[in-house]
């Protein structure tokens, strides 16, 4: 008996649980893998399905990253909020990466793509335009960050609106989003290897991110067939692992800011005395008291 078979055995005394779920659980989950899936998966209990199986693994993955991704970059939020600096952190990364992610929102909106498989980009926009505006005001350039989200309300019309901008060039500017994404890590790369340490940049947001991108690549494989998506998922995985490297290796090291005042606050070394020289001083002679005979 395989492994699968064993299993199917082993569920098979909650199918009277499965087979009686309340009609608003049983309906989502219809909705979510399809009628036939349901009822090989849920009703059932056949994970031998090798197709409903990856389907269902697919649609668990797709839901957890949406899950997660709505609070992905709060712990970055927080820092930036704490620390009232935006040290190790690069605007044009998160620049290249917010118009990336709103192409590919509008890209799979418009094709009507399953929300399973993209729903985290509105979700990781929303917090990107947050970052990009604290990331400006903290920098000091305030009226830039005014510039930046009349830009975004500008583009979010023009690409969610069918009678403003067609579908074949959208498919162009999908492509460019694809590139845009990778470029956008590399300035964020650059600035922690400039810096010698990972600064206001959040862990939690990084490693976050390698695994989402890695689940999206077997999702992408599974319920979308467009290459564009996939080689996007396939070369941005790559560069947040070198991210989440980058944060392994600089763990530890102080910020620029801490070195900096690390530096100011080291002793001035005490110029060493010439050998030879007495630093007593020397006793004047006083006059004799000597009879002279």
């Amino acid at each position: 008996m395989s492994v699968m078979d064993a299993l199917r055995t082993a569920l098979q005394p909650l199918r009277p649980i499965t087979n009686n779920l309340p009609a608003p659980i049983r309906d989502l989950g219809v909705s979510i893998i399809g009628d036939t899936c349901y009822k090989t998966l849920i009703l059932e209990l056949d994970p031998t399905d090798s197709e409903c199986l990856k389907l269902g693994i697919s649609k668990g993955l797709g839901i957890g990253i949406i899950g997660a991704s709505s609070i992905v970059k709060v712990p970055q939020i927080i820092k930036l909020v704490q620390s009232q600096s935006s040290s190790g952190i690069s605007f044009l990364s998160y620049l290249l990466e917010t118009s990336s992610y709103l192409i590919s929102l509008a890209y799979n909106y418009r094709n009507e793509f399953p929300f399973s498989t993209y729903g985290e980009t509105a979700l990781i926009l929303g917090q990107n335009v947050i970052i990009t505006v604290l990331v400006l005001n903290y920098s000091g350039r305030a009226s830039m960050a005014a510039l930046f989200v009349a830009a975004l309300a500008t583009s979010v019309v023009t690409l969610f609106n069918g009678g403003l901008l067609d579908m074949q060039t959208l498919g162009y500017l999908q492509a460019g989003a694809g590139v845009l994404g990778v470029a956008s890590k590399v300035p964020q790369i650059a600035a922690i290897y400039r810096e010698g340490g990972t600064g206001q940049l959040s862990a939690f947001t990084v490693f976050n991110y390698l695994a989402g991108s890695l689940s999206r690549i077997f999702t992408t494989l599974q319920e979308v067939d467009d290459k564009l998506i996939l080689y996007g998922f396939i070369a941005g995985f790559a560069l947040n692992l070198v991210l989440a490297a980058q944060m392994v290796y600089y763990w530890n090291a102080p910020s620029a800011k801490v070195r900096g005042k690390m530096k100011e606050a080291a002793p001035v070394p005490v110029a060493s005395q010439s050998s030879g020289v007495s630093s007593a001083t020397p006793k004047s002679k006083g006059p004799s008291t000597r009879r002279r005979g």
